[in-house]
């Protein structure tokens, strides 16, 4: 079976202690209208980071900051399997435009499995919502 590597940005509204990320819906395909992180296939010769910086910059007109690997997710779709780089990212400059997505949310923990997840994209959730921190939780603080 034909292995596709990519990656992709869990946008974050704060690396430590996010409380919001940021899930597209893709805009094309057989998958079309299901939540993803955006992302993006590796070429020739670039790491796992550059790919990630130049998808985004593509699907998003955004630069970002890169944090730290969450999670590779290894996964087989009936045609291939996927092996995806993860990683914990805040937005540089941009204004996050929607290139190739058909919507875009900014999910809160409570908010995560609101959406039609990709089969692949479900197995990160879980860590995700470990986490995050919930909104209530720093209301009642303040």
């Amino acid at each position: 079976m034909k292995t596709i590597r990519v990656t992709a940005a869990i946008i974050c509204d704060n690396m430590e202690n996010p409380t919001r990320i940021f899930a597209t819906a893709k805009g094309y395909g057989e998958l079309k209208g299901q939540w993803e992180f955006p992302g993006g296939k590796l070429e020739e010769g670039e790491s796992s980071e550059e790919a990630l910086k130049r998808e985004i910059r593509e699907e998003l007109d955004t630069e970002i900051q890169i944090g730290e690997l969450i999670h590779t997710i290894e996964y087989d779709y009936p045609a291939f399997h996927l092996s995806m780089d993860c990683f914990l990212a805040l937005v540089q400059s941009g204004e996050l435009v929607l290139k190739e997505a058909e919507a875009a949310r900014w999910l809160t923990k409570e908010e995560l499995y609101d959406v039609q997840w990709l089969p692949a994209d479900l197995s990160l959730i879980a860590i995700l919502e470990k986490r995050m921190k919930s909104l209530r939780q720093n209301f009642s603080r303040a």
